[in-house]
């Protein structure tokens, strides 16, 4: 099973299983990792956003559009931003490591 590590804003590291299919926000959800994802994964928010490592970015698939849209309300914006609920685990991300920022800001709230 693929392994992902969560950063947290304090510098801890978390090791956490990754179910292949399933989005690092579902992931971070099912063992108590901090990330809000107040619209549930229907792209409609940004309190999901995660800093990639840079040596992961490019093995992601390409932002769409409508998560571009919705990582410029993130907060602590940065080139490696992505939201969680849209990167989904696989056997090529095993490994794969992103911090959390220290804020998030929720519009939808």
């Amino acid at each position: 099973m693929p392994k992902v590590t969560f950063i947290k804003p304090t510098g801890e590291e978390v090791l956490i299983d990754a179910p292949l299919g399933l989005s690092l926000l579902e992931v971070a959800h099912q063992n108590n990792i901090d990330i809000e994802g107040a619209c549930e994964g229907s792209l409609a928010c940004s309190t999901c956003h995660v800093i990639v490592d840079s040596e992961w970015f490019d093995l992601l698939p390409t932002a769409t559009e409508d998560e571009e849209d919705m990582l410029d309300l993130a907060f602590g914006l940065t080139h490696t931003s992505r939201l969680g609920c849209q990167i989904i685990m696989t056997d090529e991300l095993d490994g794969l490591k992103v911090k959390l920022p220290a804020a998030t800001r929720n519009m939808m709230a």
